[in-house]
């Protein structure tokens, strides 16, 4: 009951990083019947190219032992030589075979979900050994289901066999008293239409049984809202703590930006509430903002412009313009460069008086 309570609880998709940690954690969709299909092609195949040339082989290797057994030495030395050459003609036979095999278990993996490479799955685990965890294992739907999955290929496939080979049924009594040579070949021949009727029938299971897989992985990745939340939380972090970085980060932001504030041309307030810093050197397309601030960042821009002997101009208007339209290291918008010219050819003028004198003295 825990259980159909916990699965009606997940309403929701799974994010990418739960689907990620399954993946790295080796849970993925995975179907051993579509793993059984190819290996069972793979092994059609093999018998079909291969399958008269590897007995040929194996029968010749054989011959000598099987036709005067009486005549083989048996003494240590004489069986492990005998041993060897045995094993070194049946890997020269069967080798190529094999690595079809191989090649084809790999392939149904990799059909199914990109190559993995984990060790969590053979990580030692209670559970694994737990008695009543494994009665649950036992009597789980997942259990059942492979079970009643097992009887019926069995019955199908039981079934196949009799249907391809009772119409041969003349032939395959002849073969107890044919000669071996002769008789390879109808062996091979029958082998071949039973694996293909096998194939044609595991190809449908394997689809059947891949689709159900993914269905009960995707049902299983599900989450509740709560995960949902608490995943949300773990990535960006406590509301706490992102507030306190924040306030790190503006913090930086602001002593960066009143550390550019004696490179300024100009600072333009409105008396109480604004201040913009903004620099304008002869080659600049446009005036660039250095700092703006409101009340008490605009107070502390303005007593550093004084300190650094930069003219401040009051215009109240264009100090509210210029702090809602203009971020720090960018150009002034073109909509204010006729006023801020105004300003910069004033400042000018101020800055031309002031060395003419200062020339006079």
């Amino acid at each position: 009951m825990a259980d159909d309570t916990d699965d009606a609880e997940k309403t929701e998709e799974p994010s990418q990083k739960k689907l990620d940690d399954a993946l790295k954690r080796g849970d993925v969709a995975k179907s051993q019947e579509v793993n059984t299909w190819f290996v069972l092609l793979a092994s059609t195949v093999v018998v079909g190219l291969f399958g008269g040339d590897m007995a040929h082989k194996i029968s010749q290797a054989m011959e000598v032992y099987l036709a005067q057994p009486h005549l083989i030495p048996v003494d240590g030395g004489h069986l492990q030589a005998i041993t060897l050459k045995i094993g070194i003609a049946m890997l020269a036979a069967m080798g190529l075979p094999l690595l079809v095999l191989a090649v084809a278990a790999i392939a149904g993996n990799m059909v199914q979900h990109r190559m993995l490479l984990t060790l969590d799955p053979i990580k030692p685990k209670l559970s694994k050994i737990s008695p009543l965890a494994g009665a649950k294992r036992l009597f789980s739907t997942t259990s059942l289901v492979n079970f009643a999955k097992g009887l019926i290929k069995l019955a199908v496939v039981g079934t196949l066999m009799v249907v391809i080979l009772w119409p041969q049924r003349d032939e395959l009594a002849a073969l107890i008293s044919m000669d071996p040579a002769m008789m390879l070949p109808s062996v091979v021949w029958l082998t071949l239409k039973v694996m293909a009727g096998v194939l044609a029938v595991m190809g449908l299971v394997a689809l059947l049984d891949f689709a159900y897989q993914r269905f009960t992985w995707n049902k299983k990745q599900r989450m509740t809202l709560k995960e949902l939340r608490d995943e949300y939380k773990q990535m960006e972090g406590d509301p706490a703590v992102r507030a306190k970085l924040r306030q790190i980060r503006n913090e930086r932001g602001r002593k960066r930006m009143m550390s550019n504030v004696p490179k300024a041309s100009v600072v333009i307030t409105n008396p109480t509430h604004f201040a913009v810093a903004l620099q304008y050197e002869q080659g600049m397309a446009a005036p660039i903002c250095l700092a703006k601030g409101a009340d008490r960042i605009a107070l502390k821009i303005r007593e550093i412009a004084r300190e650094n002997d930069i003219p401040i101009i009051e215009n109240p208007p264009l100090a509210r313009a210029l702090h809602a339209s203009v971020d720090i290291d960018q150009e002034i918008p073109a909509e204010h460069y006729k006023a801020v010219a105004k300003v910069i050819s004033y400042i000018m003028q101020l800055r031309a008086k002031k060395q003419a004198r200062a020339g006079a003295r």
